[in-house]
């Protein structure tokens, strides 16, 4: 298992600038982001895609920094009700779908995303609960009618590129936890006629599950028998019960407002320490998942030098890089 970035952080930074600091503070692998919600901060996807020479130039400088291109981040809403939103996203990932290969990775990371709640919706519509049936007569239209044709559709897109999606379960979208995200999996995957292990699985991102009362490790579990863990990105969350307790987890307030939140993102090891990572880590590898640990740094408290720093130094600790010897006791 290897320790690597999201490095939406860095915009404003070149490339080549970004790559050498994640060498100097000893990160084997980076995530580029290549459009939609985390921008195109260090190069256009649709130039790249159209030139060998500036392909060649992007894995050149990861070469020479010793760092592997873990996957291409490309969080959109490509169901977005206002087509035009929509266009633009699905753009972005199909690009990405393409680039992938060409840099040398096979995953894409994004969100499912979230349609409206009907035909004549303009802005998105999250169900989070089953009553009044208003909002089952949504999910229906939505999964039916959007998700999955869109979704099936994608997964023989990245079948012909071999590459695979990884879905980011993230409240807002209408996959926010494991059972959406198998079920959308399979249900998008018998659509779409393919045969064989599936394209469109999970970027298991903790940091959104605490909040929701869900334990990564038992979702690294389920995912994990699933076939389904093809990313993970290493996020910490800090609950505040004295907010919890009183109006619940599911907040709303602005990320500034950071007294007040119920919950907070946190570099990893501030908002759970060795007692979670080590058997998340664990978990993951018992289910062969040995790709890389990408940190997204999002703590307000902290820079961006010294919150990614911490985090990596933390997550040094817990990650198992040596392969797992055969019982030589028994």
């Amino acid at each position: 298992m290897k320790l690597g970035v999201m490095a939406a952080l860095f915009a404003g930074r070149k490339l080549e600038d970004v790559a050498a600091y994640c060498a100097e503070i000893q990160l084997d692998a980076i995530e580029l982001p290549v459009g939609a919600y985390p921008g195109k901060p260090f190069f256009d996807p649709a130039k790249v895609l159209a030139s060998k020479k500036e392909q060649d130039r992007i894995k050149g400088i990861l070469k020479d920094h010793d760092l592997a291109l873990s996957g291409l981040a490309v969080h959109g809403n490509p169901v977005h009700p206002d087509k035009k939103h929509a266009a633009n996203d699905h753009r972005d990932f199909v690009n990405a779908v393409k680039l992938a290969p060409l840099l040398g990775t096979d995953v894409v990371i994004t969100f499912s995303g979230c349609p409206g709640g009907s035909k004549t919706d303009k802005m998105p519509n999250w169900v989070t609960c089953a009553w009044p049936p208003d909002y089952m007569a949504i999910l229906e239209y939505q999964w039916k009618q959007v998700l999955v044709p869109y979704w099936s559709t994608q997964a023989r897109l990245c079948a012909q590129h071999g590459v695979k999606v990884a879905w980011e379960a993230h409240p807002g979208f209408c996959v926010y936890n494991p059972d959406t995200l198998i079920r959308l999996s399979e249900q998008s995957m018998k659509a779409s006629g393919l045969k064989g292990k599936p394209v469109l699985g999970a970027n298991l991102d903790p940091s959104h599950f605490f909040w929701q009362g869900i334990d990564p490790v038992e979702a690294a579990r389920v995912l994990g028998e699933a076939g389904l863990l093809f990313y993970v990105h290493a996020k910490d969350t800090e609950l505040h019960p004295h907010q919890g307790r009183v109006n619940g987890y599911n907040d709303a307030r602005p990320y500034t407002d950071i007294k007040n939140r119920a919950w907070n993102f946190r570099t990893c090891g501030y908002g759970h320490g060795h007692e979670f990572w080590k058997p998340f880590v664990s978990m993951l590898r018992r289910h062969g998942y040995d790709h890389v640990l990408s940190i997204e740094h999002e703590d307000s408290l902290m820079s961006i030098e010294e919150g990614l720093e911490r985090a990596a130094a933390f997550l040094t600790e817990a990650i198992i890089t040596d392969p797992a010897a055969k019982p030589w006791w028994c």
